[in-house]
């Protein structure tokens, strides 16, 4: 796990799993391993959170780039993360 963002409002990890691809009967898996994971955004006011991975994980991640490239603010990154806290309904929870 990696902490990519965390302001007041938001907080955004990165998981990176490496396994190797699983073989199926049509095709065995390749040698290299696939890359997998994906990102937790946690909404601190709203004690809420969402998971992504897979295709939306990939959508994310070109948002949040070109919204690198344009030089972000923290408010401008805080307005992209509010785009996801209709979509948050885990509630937040602490070990």
């Amino acid at each position: 796990m990696q902490i990519l963002y965390n302001s007041d409002h938001f907080a955004v990890m990165q998981f990176d799993l490496d396994g190797p691809a699983a073989a199926t009967h049509d095709a065995p898996a390749p040698a290299e391993a696939l890359r997998r994971g994906g990102y937790e955004i946690v909404d601190k006011l709203s004690r809420k959170e969402i998971y992504l991975d897979g295709a939306l994980a990939q959508q994310f991640r070109e948002k949040v780039d070109a919204l690198v490239e344009a030089g972000p603010t923290t408010e401008s990154i805080d307005e992209f993360l509010s785009g996801f806290s209709d979509w948050m309904h885990q509630p937040l929870v602490l070990h």
